[in-house]
């Protein structure tokens, strides 16, 4: 009789309340096959995942309110922070390279903005040729050209080297500020992420809301949205900067 009453439910549709298992035997070829059906419970129906609270009760230490809340932003912040953490990654790894391929390219162009020593000597070792042969020619040294380039000399950077390295530089200190930006903010989600095991669960629920309140109040999705835009204009700084070289050449 109870493997007939179960049947029957199981045929017209009515849900087994509780982890229940229904046998259904069914005489098909005559053959019994049995079916063990095991009753799922829906993971949003949160009156039968969680006991009713007593009367008075709702707000308690150990609330089904609190509980549901818990539950509920955990799912939301694993999202949100996976999304968050894969985004920064990502944006780590491009502001390194690039980071490093500008500061090779600085470490040239600065050489730019000093005057060149080996430039100088070349020059006055060429007007030291020529003092010799002045001398041998039976010449006075007011006879060879001086070099315009000294030691003491005021050396003036070309408008061209200026603005490459300034242009480059700009571009090294966005990269790496984002680099920095980014480091921060992942020790920032970090923090929010880390689980809170001691307390009540209404505790547990405040302390949740507290770190979710002061991440909207610093900002932190917005910042997480900036950084790609200031990467980009790092990149586009250098390429005027490499467009302007290429354009004195």
């Amino acid at each position: 009789m109870r493997r007939r009453r179960e049947a029957r439910s199981l045929e017209s549709g009515i849900p087994v309340n509780g982890p229940q298992v229904v046998s259904v035997v069914l005489s098909s070829y005559r053959c019994p096959l049995v079916l063990r059906c095991i009753a799922v419970v829906d993971p949003f129906d949160y009156e039968q995942k969680y006991g009713e609270d007593k009367p008075y009760e709702e707000m308690g230490e150990s609330g089904r309110m609190w509980k549901t809340y818990l539950s509920e932003s955990a799912k939301v912040d694993a999202d949100k922070v996976m999304s968050w953490t894969d985004a920064l990654d990502v944006l780590l790894v491009f502001a390194g390279l690039f980071s490093a391929v500008v500061s090779t390219f600085v470490a040239q162009t600065f050489q730019t903005l000093q005057i060149d020593n080996g430039e100088v000597t070349a020059y006055l070792v060429f007007e030291l040729v020529h003092l010799q042969r002045a001398a041998m020619d039976g010449l006075t040294s007011d006879a060879v050209p001086h070099s315009h380039l000294t030691p003491n000399m005021t050396f003036h950077a070309t408008s061209t080297a200026t603005w490459v390295n300034g242009l480059w530089f700009t571009s090294l200190a966005l990269s790496l500020t984002t680099a920095l930006i980014a480091v921060l903010t992942k020790q920032w989600i970090h923090e929010y992420r880390t689980s809170i095991q001691l307390g009540t669960y209404r505790e547990r629920g405040r302390i949740r809301q507290f770190r979710f309140t002061n991440m909207s109040e610093w900002h932190v999705p917005v910042i997480i949205g900036l950084l790609p835009i200031l990467m980009h204009v790092a990149l586009g700084v250098f390429f005027a900067g490499l467009i302007l070289l290429l354009l004195s050449l």
